[in-house]
């Protein structure tokens, strides 16, 4: 058990909203809860009064109410959630219309903007006009290649209101990559950035949207926003016009919000896995509404009077979590470029400047600060922050001492964990609970996580697989393009039969904390953003120069790196040449994340002996871990070559 680093004073405590929920909890049910313990429990026994609780607390706004809270809850998947209730997601949003600061936009090539509520309210009327005058409709897809700008906001919210289905890529993603996204939901209109600034650079987003919309039939109009330049030019772009003459002339005062299902889609996500396309995640309107308020008011505490950011870029999960900040009133920061331009103190700058009161982050980053002698407690004034948000790769025990040392001592570190397959937390943090050394501070409400040995055993204290045993209103409706749901079912149901299995390795310990390990597959993590191996293997096999390759990552330095295995065809030698070109075609085609830290050559790859590639056994003996089942291999002497690799000591 790790030590405490941090407590909340009892008035904090007592005025928290998770303590509030409690005690209309207690009134409303005649319960005696006592602490969060008493009323996690309570959320797991009876999920039919906690969601409806959930759905009143936070003031879901609807047109129709549901007829019960969940239909079938024992299919996992299959259970309805709010059957016959009518709602819109932007209008959930879009709640508020007054003076206050809604987005405060900050660009690494100091372009500042503020939107007020009322402001975001009728830019959105705007667009949601210009949406159908163009012809979308409900279920339409509506695309963002777009930098972390108020637009993407804007556009995001418009097509919802509407009905219209969004999805967005960071726009450093290459035309493959972006290709192997949005040619499998095939979008109607698409907005793009001419551009985005990253470490002081400009880089042009036009020439590469270019190629995209060649093969991209399906687009009938290209909304292009002015970002890096005041006038691009867009005429050699089909079925182009720059985002003012889209919105000209359209009503700002009123929107016509589409009432809809609660499980109406709203956001398709992206995860790949180790074959194929990446996997093209539906997630519902309502599910995921009541599932980040809960989580913003809460386990955020986040109210009217806070700043929260994030960063994040638009194709994260995280920019949809911070987004769902405005249905609470609160600020919304919004940062593109590099979080170290032009030094490694500009986020705490940021903070301090914006007075962020809520400051969302990765363990990447916090090692990168510790690393680069940054010591924000010194240079900045950062009295208004209260909570700091971690998430996409696990906090390592030296994470937590550099915060509470050379940050702020008197602040609330929550390391978060969940993922785009849930658009939410498994794990969160907690304002009426401590904060333990290298701990999540607790399960989330309504989530009945555990964990699993290989048996379906459940574990505490040791480290087992993530799973969640009921059904919850934020899991996926149907993947794209999976009639049968074949694929849906194999990604999360194939382990444990009718069992939610997230492919992390986890510790729950006897107080009710939490440690994430990092993945059990084979799915890559490099600084919390999930890739698969397959977007790198289709680059690697397009060289004749490699007969095989095989993909892994490295738990390094409290990340994961990305190791590059290939083997050379007959005749050819690894040269830094070749290293490099594979490097240049995988940053290319796909985005700078997925580039491999290392490659190197093997002289054999690890199959099982029905064919398939051992990524994972690789995994495990670079890490450090021992592999003791080799039975399934049709060549287990290959693994030995991985075994204490001089090249991955550094």
């Amino acid at each position: 058990m790790g030590r405490i680093v941090w407590s909340p004073k009892k008035e904090h405590v007592l005025s928290s909203q998770m303590w509030g929920f409690m005690l209309e909890v207690n009134k409303k049910h005649n319960t005696r809860l006592k602490g969060y313990d008493d009323l996690y429990s309570w959320t797991i026994a009876h999920p039919h009064l906690f969601w409806n609780d959930i759905w009143e607390y936070c003031d879901i706004i609807h047109s129709l109410p549901f007829s019960q809270v969940v239909e079938d809850l024992t299919s996992m998947p299959g259970a309805k959630w709010f059957p016959f209730a009518r709602l819109n997601f932007a209008e959930n949003l879009l709640r508020f219309r007054d003076d206050n600061p809604a987005l405060v936009f900050r660009g690494e090539d100091k372009i500042e903007r503020t939107l007020s509520y009322k402001e975001l309210f009728s830019l959105v009327a705007k667009t949601s006009s210009a949406l159908k005058s163009a012809g979308v409709s409900s279920g339409d897809r509506v695309t963002g290649f777009i930098p972390n700008i108020p637009e993407a906001v804007i556009a995001m919210l418009a097509a919802a209101s509407i009905g219209a289905v969004w999805s967005s890529s960071s726009p450093d993603f290459g035309i493959k990559g972006v290709l192997d996204r949005f040619s499998q939901i095939k979008p109607k209109v698409l907005f793009a950035a001419n551009g985005y600034f990253y470490n002081g650079k400009h880089f042009d987003s036009l020439e590469k949207l270019k190629g995209i919309l060649k093969q991209l039939p399906s687009v009938e109009r290209v909304v292009i926003i002015p970002y890096t330049k005041e006038s691009p030019r867009i005429s050699s772009i089909p079925n182009a016009v720059l985002y003012d003459d889209f919105i000209s002339g359209e009503k700002a005062d009123t929107i016509e919000f589409n009432q809809l299902p609660f499980d109406h889609p709203l956001y398709i996500m992206y995860s790949s896995g180790t074959t194929g396309l990446p996997k093209s995640i539906v997630h519902s309107a309502g599910g995921t509404l009541i599932q980040h308020v809960k989580e913003l008011c809460l386990h955020t505490n986040l109210t009217r009077k806070d700043t929260i950011f994030y960063f994040t870029t638009c194709g994260w999960m995280m920019w949809n979590w911070l987004v769902s900040s405005l249905a609470v009133g609160a600020t919304v920061v919004l940062y593109d470029g590099s979080p170290f331009y032009p030094n490694s103190g500009a986020m705490w700058k940021l903070t301090e400047e914006l007075g962020i009161t809520i400051f969302g982050t990765s363990a990447k980053f916090i090692a990168a600060s510790e690393n680069a002698g940054v010591i924000p407690y010194k240079h900045f004034d950062l009295s208004k922050l209260k909570i700091i948000l971690s998430t996409g790769s696990p906090l390592v025990e030296e994470n937590f001492d550099y915060i509470y040392r050379d940050v702020k001592t008197d602040v609330q570190l929550s390391s978060i964990s969940g993922g785009t397959d849930i658009i939410s937390c498994f794990a969160l943090g907690n304002p009426i609970l401590p904060v333990y050394r290298g701990e999540l501070q607790c399960r989330g409400l309504g989530m009945a996580v555990d964990s699993f040995d290989k048996n379906g055993n459940t574990l505490r204290n040791r480290k087992g697989e993530l799973v969640c045993k009921k059904t919850f209103p934020s899991m996926p409706i149907y993947f794209w393009n999976d009639p049968d749901g074949q694929k849906y079912h194999d990604a999360y149901f194939g382990v444990y039969p009718g069992i939610w299995s997230h492919g992390d390795y986890i510790t729950i310990n006897d107080h009710g904390g939490v440690k994430i390990f990092g993945r059990s597959d084979a799915t890559l993590n490099p600084g919390g953003v999930r890739i698969g191996t397959a977007e790198i293997y289709r680059i690697v096999e397009g060289y004749s120069e490699i007969a095989d390759s095989l993909v892994v990552g490295q738990d390094w330095e409290g990340d994961e790196r990305i190791i590059l295995f290939v083997k050379l065809a007959e005749g050819v030698s690894f040269s830094k040449i070749l290293s490099e070109s594979i490097s240049d075609a995988i940053r290319k085609n796909c985005s700078p994340r997925h580039v491999p830290e290392k490659i190197l050559e093997t002289k054999d790859i690890p199959y099982t002996i029905s064919g398939k590639k051992v990524e994972i056994a690789v995994r495990k003996i670079i890490s450090g871990e021992d592999i003791t089942h080799r039975d399934a291999l049709s060549n287990p002497e290959s693994l030995d070559f991985y075994i204490d690799l001089i090249e991955l000591q550094s």
